[in-house]
């Protein structure tokens, strides 16, 4: 295992040995602070794909009807210090630093700054929550590129200068379905509020599209999750409870959104706006639409959900609440230091909590998990080979 310390190289898919990190390492997307940076950020996102900059520009229009500012570097300054004050509440002293996939602060400026503190093993936590490539195994591929970019990854005869673990995927997680189910039941009591009574309400359950050749991947090898992968599974069992603890027999789906591929490539369905529009007006007058698939307000939330969604869900005259992301709610933020904690003292795998059958997930992605198509497999830390 690449850059894994000396309790995770064994690769057992869950650790109950307690390990004594130095740090945190909060891992996010990254996103343009100013217009000047919309297009070099999308050239990140997008290396490797020779996709020229006039197609880049299409989509730079969503950063620019906000001042080419995402606002999702914020949301992780924000979750950052909120961390860190829970864990001075708790009397923990682990430092907490903060790295990008695609923008400043780069990951691999974070591991050079962690190894320039004297920190040398980190456990990271990466802001998405379910299991696909570009919301699990890309993480970790970049967790690779930045120790061997540094020259912290060693050369096999070694363990590596930095070394990085990686949290559980913590879709069914306690603090991170609270915020959800909360949010439902405060937008199904406004439309109450107006007039509305639940069977008249359809709850839109909405995660980021992927290709279907991904989603079939997503989820260790040799396991059945169905024709959406391990990605659409977790979805549709987290959204089941939080209709349950919703307390609401309102009827919901699992719909997609942001997809950004050529129109011959099949991605998960129903598109969001596509689904709004199928509604049976008849029965249906209002909508509530739920970002299940994010933890802060990313820009597909504020451009795909409450321009495009919200919009689509007017025109059709339907009235329509979107529930607010975790962001840094304090359920949220609780449950991201407890799954720290459960690596820091190495929790028995039944104490673990998870309100889904799926979960708890590994602690140590197992081979061949989330394995992007088009690229094969690259070096990935935090998992068993390839």
């Amino acid at each position: 295992m690449l850059g894994a310390t000396p309790a995770c190289a064994g690769g057992d898919p869950h650790i109950t040995e307690p390990v004594e990190y130095d740090a945190i390492l909060l891992a996010g997307f990254g996103g343009p602070e100013g217009q000047d940076d919309v297009i070099p950020f999308l050239r990140n996102v997008t290396r490797g794909r020779g996709i020229p900059d006039e197609r880049l520009e299409e989509v730079a229009t969503h950063y620019r009807h906000f001042g080419g500012v995402s606002p999702i570097n914020e949301h992780n300054r924000q979750l950052k210090a909120a961390i860190e004050q829970e864990l001075a509440s708790r009397g923990i002293d682990l430092p907490v630093l903060w790295g990008n996939r695609n923008w400043a602060p780069y990951l691999a400026d974070t591991v050079r700054e962690a190894r320039e503190r004297g920190f040398t093993k980190l456990i990271a936590i990466a802001t998405s929550a379910y299991s696909s490539f570009s919301s699990c195994r890309q993480y970790r591929e970049d967790f690779a590129m930045a120790l061997e970019s540094t020259g912290l990854l060693g050369d096999g005869t070694s363990p590596a200068a930095v070394q990085i673990d990686k949290v559980r995927q913590f879709f069914d997680h306690p603090g991170f379905v609270a915020p959800f189910a909360q949010g439902v039941r405060a937008a199904l009591d406004e439309l109450e509020d107006q007039g509305f009574a639940d069977e008249q309400v359809h709850v839109l359950f909405s995660t980021h599209s992927i290709p279907m050749t991904d989603a079939a991947r997503s989820g260790p090898r040799g396991h059945s999750f169905g024709e959406g992968g391990a990605y659409a599974a977790q979805h549709q069992a987290v959204a089941e409870v939080v209709m349950e603890l919703a307390e609401s027999d309102a009827p919901w789906s699992l719909v997609y959104q942001s997809r950004s591929g050529p129109p011959e490539m099949p991605w998960l369905e129903p598109d969001i706006n596509d689904a709004i529009e199928e509604l049976d007006a008849e029965q249906t007058r209002a909508v509530v639409i739920v970002p299940l698939g994010f933890v802060s307000d990313h820009m597909e939330v504020m451009w795909d959900l409450d321009e495009e969604a919200m919009q689509t869900a007017r025109d059709r005259g339907f009235a329509a609440v979107r529930v607010p992301t975790p962001g840094i709610h304090p359920e949220y933020v609780s449950g991201l230091v407890d799954l720290v904690m459960e690596r820091v003292q190495g929790t028995p795998v039944a104490e673990r909590p998870a309100l889904t059958p799926l979960g708890p997930w590994y602690d140590v992605c197992r081979p061949g998990c989330c394995e992007n198509v088009r690229a094969g497999f690259k070096p990935a830390a935090a998992g068993v080979a390839p």
